[in-house]
């Protein structure tokens, strides 16, 4: 798994029983080189040469994933003839469902070439072309392994946050809630050269400008948007950063400040909208190490907010888990693609194989 924040690639060998129920066996992670992550950034914007340019950068993305599974390999003492398969998810660069298309750059055939392992990517088309979001695709994972007795949100903060609700004989609730980490990262790159804010230390030291935040909340139609809804870097970017910002004077970290209120108090209404009644909120993703957001976040809520590492699922690996699991769906022909979660005209099998 590698994500819109960018910051590189997740990945886990799983075994999983007859249920699909999942036992991690290894773990790997490789950050992006800069250059690659450059390339990438720059092509979620209309820019020269995008075709060429997108082909190449998704054979160096294939070649990097290849190089994570085999130090994920090793750390499992698995040879390639051992693995079923890859769940691959690629980069996304352009989301725009009600176009009816969106697009995650990849070249899983270089993949299984490289691998010599069967691997499974295209999660999203199918979903797409029955009429739906195309995400998130983790909500159907996220019931497998986290279904509760009492009512439950899953929480992953990537680059965007979406949430999953979970609620024992009830159908499954999964959106997009907006920006988790993709306007914070933007802004402290730009402010202290940092690709990220370490545990939201920069964050901290501001005081969040309540006007401004508001002002975001406010005029920003798609908040207000009912589920299932999606989202990405296609609206939440620089421009509409800059926009937001156009008639605010305030320092860098009060901007930063901001920006994590921003994204913990459109996450709470969310939840406070289709989860009222939640008995907690488990984090997972990039987002989950910021522990001044978690705690923002637990102070805007009735319920109890905890990190999936609390019920030893580490939040780093959810994402990738939730990929492979989805390669074992495809390859157990059961329909991971659930259209009270992205609106589609019915469930679907995801994903494409392309043999080693």
């Amino acid at each position: 798994m590698s994500g819109t924040s960018l910051d590189g690639i997740d990945a886990v060998v799983a075994e999983f029983d007859h249920k699909g129920t999942p036992s991690t066996l290894s773990t790997a992670s490789s950050p992006f080189a800069a250059e690659l992550r450059q390339e990438l950034l720059s092509l979620n914007s209309p820019s020269a040469n995008e075709l060429e340019r997108a082909a190449l950068a998704s054979n160096a993305l294939a070649k990097q994933y290849a190089q994570v599974v085999s130090d994920v390999l090793r750390k499992a003492n698995l040879q390639a003839d051992e693995v079923c398969a890859i769940g691959a998810h690629g980069q996304t660069v352009r989301h725009q469902p009600a176009a009816g298309y969106t697009l995650q750059l990849n070249c899983p055939a270089l993949l299984a070439e490289l691998t010599g392992i069967n691997v499974i990517a295209d999660f999203r088309s199918r979903d797409i072309a029955a009429g739906g979001q195309g995400a998130p695709l983790v909500p159907m994972f996220h019931q497998h392994v986290f279904a509760s007795d009492k009512p439950r949100v899953v929480l992953n903060l990537g680059g965007i946050a979406n949430i999953t609700v979970l609620r024992k004989d009830h159908d499954l609730i999964g959106f997009d809630t907006g920006p988790a980490n993709v306007l914070m990262d933007l802004w402290c790159s730009q402010h202290t050269g940092h690709s990220f804010d370490r545990d939201g230390q920069w964050g901290a030291t501001g005081k969040i400008n309540i006007k401004l935040l508001q002002h975001m909340l406010d005029t920003e139609p798609w908040f207000a948007l009912p589920a299932p809804k999606s989202t990405g870097r296609d609206l939440f970017h620089r421009q509409w950063l800059e926009n937001k910002l156009a008639c605010v004077a305030d320092t860098p970290n009060n901007i930063q400040a901001t920006l994590r209120a921003l994204t913990s108090h459109s996450v709470a209404q969310a939840i406070q909208r289709y989860a009222a009644d939640a008995h907690d909120v488990l984090v997972c993703g990039g987002g989950a190490k910021n522990e001044v957001l978690v705690t923002e976040l637990a102070g805007l809520l009735p319920c109890h907010v905890k990190t999936t590492d609390s019920i030893g699922i580490p939040s780093q690996d959810v994402e990738a888990l939730a990929f492979a699991w989805l390669a074992w769906a495809n390859q157990n022909n059961i329909k991971a693609g659930n259209p009270a979660v992205t609106g589609a005209k019915g469930a679907r099998i995801l994903g494409a194989l392309w043999k080693a």
